[in-house]
């Protein structure tokens, strides 16, 4: 038997709670992992908290994230003692995920865990810190360079957004950090944003084109912030998207697209291929500073993950939460 954060849901409703999981009942695969560490990324909020259609198949083990040792493999790559991180691949959603002591995967899906990285520094990046770093690659490959101009981050305190503002600020672009909290100002200039400001300058309808400003985005938010996002950037910027926190509808004209050259570049993490998810580890390796890392960090154990889940989808988590497994 092993601790899982089982959802459940049936007539009687809907239930998130930690429960005695027998390792029978775990899905086919070819690698036993322990996990040591799993981490609550917007998505795992959504399923957590029942508040978003995430989850396809009941009950479900959530977790979309893990890293710790492989236990038993039968998978050519993978051996027993092996140090793992995986990010997405439905797990959490179709299938049983890593909010728990133990979980069977596809090897396919694992990525070796960088020697840089403990597998709670892992974890402090997790699908969010990794889908940054898939932001910031995407801006690269797009010839985005430091000095080009300003770099606009929205949802900065987000867990998505505070990795990108340190990626970005380490790399020496100059970014500016939207957010709808004040107060953390310290906090992304600290990470490395040069200016910071208030989201309500975008969150609200606007027009078509607007003054050319950002060199490039990344935007985390969706909606009305991504369309004005997009009517801001100069002639021929990219702006990437990778999320919806304020929601999935884009209000937005091909304008910027037909007069401007705008690019707009989707980044997908759940079914990324292998070799672009080992490129963003290693670059995240070699890219993200370790104490900027530790200063977004929260630590909470498995009993109280579905409690952040619900402060998360609040609003009111800075930052990235890691769960102790």
């Amino acid at each position: 038997m092993f601790k899982s954060l089982l959802l459940s849901k049936s007539d009687a409703g809907f239930s998130a709670a930690v429960t005695d999981t027998d390792e029978a009942q775990l899905p086919a695969g070819d690698v036993l992992v322990q996990v040591d560490y799993s981490t609550l990324n917007y998505k795992d909020g959504l399923a957590i908290t029942n508040k978003g259609p995430v989850v396809r198949s009941w009950p479900m083990v959530a977790g979309i994230d893990g890293a710790g040792t492989v236990l038993e493999s039968t998978h050519v790559g993978w051996k027993a003692g092996d140090r793992f991180v995986h990010n997405g691949w439905g797990v959490g959603e179709t299938r049983w995920g890593l909010m728990a002591e133990r979980a069977r995967l596809q090897g396919d899906w694992l990525v070796k865990l960088p020697a840089a990285f403990s597998a709670r520094q892992a974890m402090a990046i997790g699908t969010a810190g990794y889908t940054a770093m898939l932001s910031v690659l995407a801006l690269e490959q797009h010839g985005v360079k430091p000095g080009d101009g300003e770099v606009l981050v929205t949802g900065a305190t987000g867990g998505v957004g505070s990795v990108a503002v340190a990626l970005l600020g380490k790399l020496g672009f100059t970014v500016v950090a939207a957010t709808g909290k004040a107060s953390e100002e310290a906090y992304l200039k600290q990470l490395g944003a040069s200016s910071v400001m208030d989201r309500a300058e975008l969150s609200a309808p606007g027009k078509p084109l607007q003054k050319e400003r950002w060199a490039a985005v990344v935007d985390a938010v969706g909606s009305h912030t991504l369309a004005n996002a997009c009517a801001q950037t100069r002639y021929g910027g990219v702006v990437t998207a990778c999320g919806l926190a304020q929601g999935a509808d884009f209000p937005a004209t091909v304008m910027p697209f037909i007069l401007r050259g705008v690019t707009l570049a989707g980044i997908d993490s759940v079914m990324a291929p292998l070799a672009r998810r080992r490129q963003a580890w290693e670059r995240l390796a070699r890219d993200l500073d370790a104490a900027k890392l530790e200063s977004m960090v929260e630590e909470v154990p498995l009993a109280r993950a579905a409690e952040k889940a619900a402060d998360l989808i609040s609003g009111k988590v800075r930052g990235r939460i890691v769960v102790k497994i």
